[in-house]
């Protein structure tokens, strides 16, 4: 199936993207030939063939997310063999970062350029 370089210019636009005519020529030679391969994956049958996204067999583990209290075990409190609760301030003192509005600060990941 051949597309044309009027119809890459046409989703083009419905997309807003701005080709200059050598994108429109490239994109045109190569929707042409994925189209072209489509339609002989279509020759093959497979009928009796299951439907799959996959074939790993591997599944997302989910975990259902609890708010709660953080408990920190005695090993790491003290040697009493006391669990101690600690709360989110109590947290926040412990960090050498600074704190602003309750959260700890750190550097930067994504920085503008």
């Amino acid at each position: 199936m051949k597309i044309s370089e009027e119809e890459v210019r046409h989703v083009a636009k419905l997309a807003r993207l701005g080709l200059s005519d050598k994108e429109v020529g490239r994109l045109s030679s190569q929707l042409s030939a994925v189209f072209e391969y489509m339609e002989i994956l279509e020759e093959v049958d497979v009928t009796g063939v299951k439907e799959t996204s996959q074939v790993t067999g591997l599944e997302n583990v989910k975990e259902v997310d609890e708010v709660g209290v953080w408990k920190v075990g005695a090993g790491l409190v003290g040697a009493d063999g006391v669990s101690v609760v600690v709360g989110g301030e109590e947290l926040l003192k412990c960090s050498e970062l600074p704190v602003e509005s309750k959260q700890i600060l750190v550097k930067a990941a994504i920085t503008k350029k």
